[in-house]
């Protein structure tokens, strides 16, 4: 008797065997698809971050190399006035217009105040600056803020 009862918990424990592998073939196949479209999906992740970084940093050199534009005499002319009047078109505190320029706070008010005058480069990127309105400004800003952020944070990664 005991082989036949063996024989009959081998022959159970086979089609037992048989049937999970059945129903859970294809399970286990739509698992494999999902985690290779995964992957795939990780990979575009991936790629697409790196296009964005790119593109921010283009933006960033762009924003931070103006180029200037010239009256009919061929030099850029500075008022102080309209340094006070373009930075409050903008809707910007002196030190938001001062990181868009690329100086300190305390460097506009000096302009502003005609206590002091830009030097070229400075003039340059002034002058740049004008033509733009409120909504670009402050998605400049924007830019220059997560710029900072994110070199932070690698600098942080890197120690």
């Amino acid at each position: 008797m005991p082989s036949l009862a063996v024989a009959l918990k081998d022959e159970i424990r086979r089609l037992a065997r048989k049937e999970i592998r059945q129903q859970t073939g294809s399970t286990s196949q739509t698992v494999a698809r999902y985690r290779r479209e995964i992957a795939q999906l990780k990979r575009q992740t991936r790629e697409l971050g790196k296009k964005i970084a790119f593109l921010e940093a283009q933006e960033r050199k762009r924003i931070q190399a103006p180029e200037p534009t010239q009256d009919a005499n061929g030099a850029a002319r500075f008022s102080a006035r309209s340094v006070k009047s373009q930075r409050r078109k903008t809707g910007l505190s002196a030190a938001d217009y001062a990181r868009l320029v690329g100086v300190s706070a305390l460097t506009v008010y000096n302009w502003e105040q005609g206590k002091s005058r830009p030097r070229k480069e400075q003039q340059a990127a002034l002058v740049a600056l004008r033509g733009i309105g409120k909504r670009e400004a402050h998605a400049k800003l924007e830019l220059l803020k997560n710029g900072a952020a994110k070199a932070s944070a690698k600098a942080r990664r890197a120690k």
